[in-house]
């Protein structure tokens, strides 16, 4: 069970109003609260479109309560100036704004960065764009599925014989919310040594890019333009999934010449591991098929808790393709904290991933789930803002806010869907 204590991360103290929408921006935000920094969830009356996506039980929102948890929430609209007026005045105290409205907006309600460091120098203020704050495309709209694109990521993933492969998952916006959170701990770090803020201009496809590595490099200096292999690379052999004999599967890497011998070793192949070549990475891509028909034959002709055993014992580098079921039960998993479980409000006690990292002096923790609509407006409205009843309930009429007894129906997208 997740410590339901206050948090003492080591950004205790630190506070963000994350007026962000879906996925990239809003977990970003999320990284900063599970380590400690004081996140309050602006979300327009009309809902956040994430809270509509699949998976939900008893119409609670499954992504929600992972994507937003650890923050507080207060449901007002900053398309009106009434509303960015409310916002403005809880920024004059934040250290950090998130948002992800296309670039442009903030500006059109008077919330640009110029107009907010007038009354806060110092605040740090993330966006989050599909491609960007500048370029010829930072008008377009981006979705995390077309960073994916985008980012020469799909390009190269698939089988030979196939076309790109998009992943299932989120990834560029958890690559993106990732980067984001580091990028704005740098930024901090700037505002607490200067006294002065800056933009964090995160577009979502970059983050993604700079994952692939040394792609950009090789193509510069050889002209090589990587191809689609499935679970095979152009710089590793071995390495790939093989299937046990009880219709399981493993995974192994020969990233180095002596694991790679250990391996080869291990299925009875002594004379590859001791060929004069198998030191060169060129000539092992060139004995790929024989390396892989070798793997391949021995694994398949055994059950999968024997291939880990083997390999295990010979300090080979392989390891079990781990189902979700199989990774909430794994001993190891469990030590560690990986899983976590928090307590939800409607629906009792909820798993999910723990801290991305662990901080051996000020640890990171998760301390409540994703926030229904409009959850902390008392405290924010009448204590943090000092607005009467009167005035809360004139707002409210006009859409402005959702006053604090109130639980709005979710029916529609937000105004300004993520890019």
């Amino acid at each position: 069970m997740s410590d339901t204590s206050a948090p003492t991360g080591p950004l205790t103290g630190v506070r963000v109003v994350d007026a962000a929408t879906i996925y990239a921006a809003p977990v970003l935000a999320t990284l900063l609260a599970d380590f400690g920094a004081d996140v309050l969830k602006v979300e327009h009356p009309r809902g956040d479109g994430l809270r509509k996506w699949e998976w939900n039980r008893d119409g609670e929102s499954l992504w929600w309560a992972f994507a937003n948890r650890n923050k507080d929430a207060v449901s007002l609209s900053l398309s009106d100036p009434r509303g960015a007026d409310l916002v403005r005045r809880l920024l004059a105290d934040a250290h950090v704004f998130v948002e992800n409205f296309r670039p442009g907006t903030l500006e059109k309600w008077g919330l640009s960065p110029e107009e907010l460091w007038e009354i806060n120098p110092a605040l740090v203020v993330v966006r989050v764009s599909g491609f960007g704050q500048t370029g010829p495309y930072r008008d377009r709209p981006g979705f995390g599925t077309l960073a994916e694109a985008f980012s020469g990521f799909a390009d190269t993933n698939g089988t030979p014989d196939g076309g790109p492969l998009l992943p299932q998952w989120p990834l560029a916006d958890g690559v993106t919310a990732l980067a984001g959170a580091f990028a704005t701990t740098a930024a901090l770090r700037h505002a607490e040594r200067t006294g002065e803020g800056q933009v964090v201009d995160l577009s979502i496809y970059e983050p993604l890019f700079w994952v692939l590595g040394a792609q950009t490099t090789a193509y510069d200096q050889l002209g090589l333009v990587p191809e689609r292999q499935g679970n095979r690379t152009a710089f590793t052999v071995p390495r790939g999934c093989y299937r046990t004999r009880d219709d399981r599967w493993v995974v192994l890497s020969g990233a180095t010449t002596v694991t790679g011998q250990r391996i080869m070793r291990v299925v009875g192949r002594d004379d590859i591991a001791d060929a004069d070549w198998f030191d060169d990475i060129s000539a092992k891509l060139a004995h790929r098929e024989e390396i892989d028909a070798a793997i391949a034959d021995w694994i398949s002709e055994r059950d999968h808790d024997d291939v880990l055993a083997t390999f295990g014992a010979a300090g080979a580098t392989v390891g079990p393709v781990h189902s979700i079921a199989d990774i909430v039960a794994d001993p190891h998993v469990i030590e560690r904290g990986s899983v976590t479980t928090v307590e939800h409000p409607t629906l009792g006690p909820v798993k999910m991933q723990g801290p991305v990292a662990r901080l051996s002096r000020t640890p990171a923790g998760v301390h409540r789930p994703g926030p229904a609509p409009n959850a902390d407006a008392a405290r924010v409205l009448r204590e943090q803002l000092g607005l009467d009843e009167e005035t809360i309930a004139a707002l409210a009429a006009d859409g402005v806010l959702v006053a604090p007894a109130e639980s709005p129906e979710i029916t529609a997208e937000p105004v300004d869907p993520p890019r």
